[in-house]
């Protein structure tokens, strides 16, 4: 989850290891880490953990063994923030896959990427997921939802290309990950499949087009960012995203759920609609023995029991933002 638990550099913070490390004791079967940024012009936010350097690898290492030694897979979540970047962080202008301009309170309008861009930052996936291997990693998940960079390319109204080539980005990184780690090494992506927040110019059957693409890319596993996993799509409201999903992909390809799953009921249903695991995030940040206990914490919790469970002062008040998580 995003947190801003890391160090201004990009390395590995200890709030952030005992945070995940905390999950990884309370029984889940994979923890992922936070988006972490591919290259520097992608940093989003401040405290936000690094995998475009060598010089991360050591804190990686620490990290990986850690979630490890505490029973559960370790995975990197990477990624490149596009438009979502910050240049006060970066110290220079966004860029996306076209320019444009929204009237919302700080954004910065992107430059078009150049075609040196978009080759430079696949390349950078690829060496991310190389060097997260070397760590100790199990694997990595590219996160092309929420709309940051590889979302924004896949976007109809962030990106004028046709189908094809707005998927170009997100197939290519998803190669260069597979190409540049062993086969044991377990590469998947995160999509958004409708629109919502973030995430715009999304269509379901180009979203369940472009997962048929990544399984044939060397996708181990397709991560459906469904924000509410009960609920029907909004394209065709008398069906379900899971099971389109499901049908998409080859049998091989698991399918992974996230979206307002509190409880073990709502786990069930999604895993019998089709997936092959589900993945929780507030849940988890209210209570890391989950998986264990599948009880829901009293929410909103203080910021005394947040920090009672590895929560850090710098999280508690990122989850501010939220309304209902944090007691006032």
């Amino acid at each position: 989850m995003t947190n801003g638990q890391s160090l201004p550099d990009g390395q590995l913070g200890d709030d952030e290891l005992n945070w995940l490390a905390r999950r990884a004791d309370g029984g889940f079967g994979m923890i992922e880490t936070c988006a972490a940024y591919v290259a520097r012009d992608g940093k989003a936010w401040a405290g936000e953990l690094g995998v475009d350097r060598d010089d991360e690898v050591p804190g990686l290492a620490r990290l990986a063994a850690r979630i490890k030694r505490g029973g559960a897979a370790a995975i990197v979540q990477i990624f490149h923030g596009g438009v979502r970047a910050a240049s006060a962080l970066t110290g220079e202008q966004v860029w996306s896959a076209s320019t444009w301009h929204e009237d919302s309170p700080g954004f910065e309008t992107p430059r078009a990427a150049t075609d040196a861009d978009i080759a430079r930052v696949i390349e950078q996936f690829g060496a991310a997921a190389e060097r997260c291997e070397r760590a100790g990693f199990d694997g990595v998940e590219l996160h092309g939802a929420h709309g940051y960079l590889l979302s924004q390319f896949l976007s109809r109204t962030m990106n004028p290309r046709p189908f094809e080539e707005r998927a170009h980005m997100i197939r290519a990184a998803t190669r260069a990950c597979r190409a540049r780690t062993s086969p044991g090494f377990c590469i998947g992506v995160r999509l958004s499949l409708e629109d919502r927040g973030n995430t715009k110019g999304v269509d379901l059957d180009e979203s369940l087009h472009v997962a048929r693409w990544l399984a044939d890319d060397g996708a181990d596993f397709i991560h459906a960012s469904l924000w509410d996993a009960s609920k029907p799509t909004a394209k065709r409201p008398a069906e379900h995203p899971i099971p389109l999903v499901r049908a998409a992909l080859p049998r091989e390809v698991a399918v992974i759920a996230a979206g307002a799953i509190w409880t073990h009921a709502e786990a069930e249903a999604a895993l019998e609609r089709g997936a092959d695991m589900v993945a929780v995030g507030r849940a988890a940040i209210l209570n890391p023995d989950w998986p264990r206990t599948c009880a829901l914490k009293r929410c909103p919790a203080t910021p005394a029991e947040l920090l009672s469970v590895g929560v850090s002062p710098v999280f508690v008040g990122y989850l501010r933002k939220f309304r209902g998580l944090v007691a006032d």
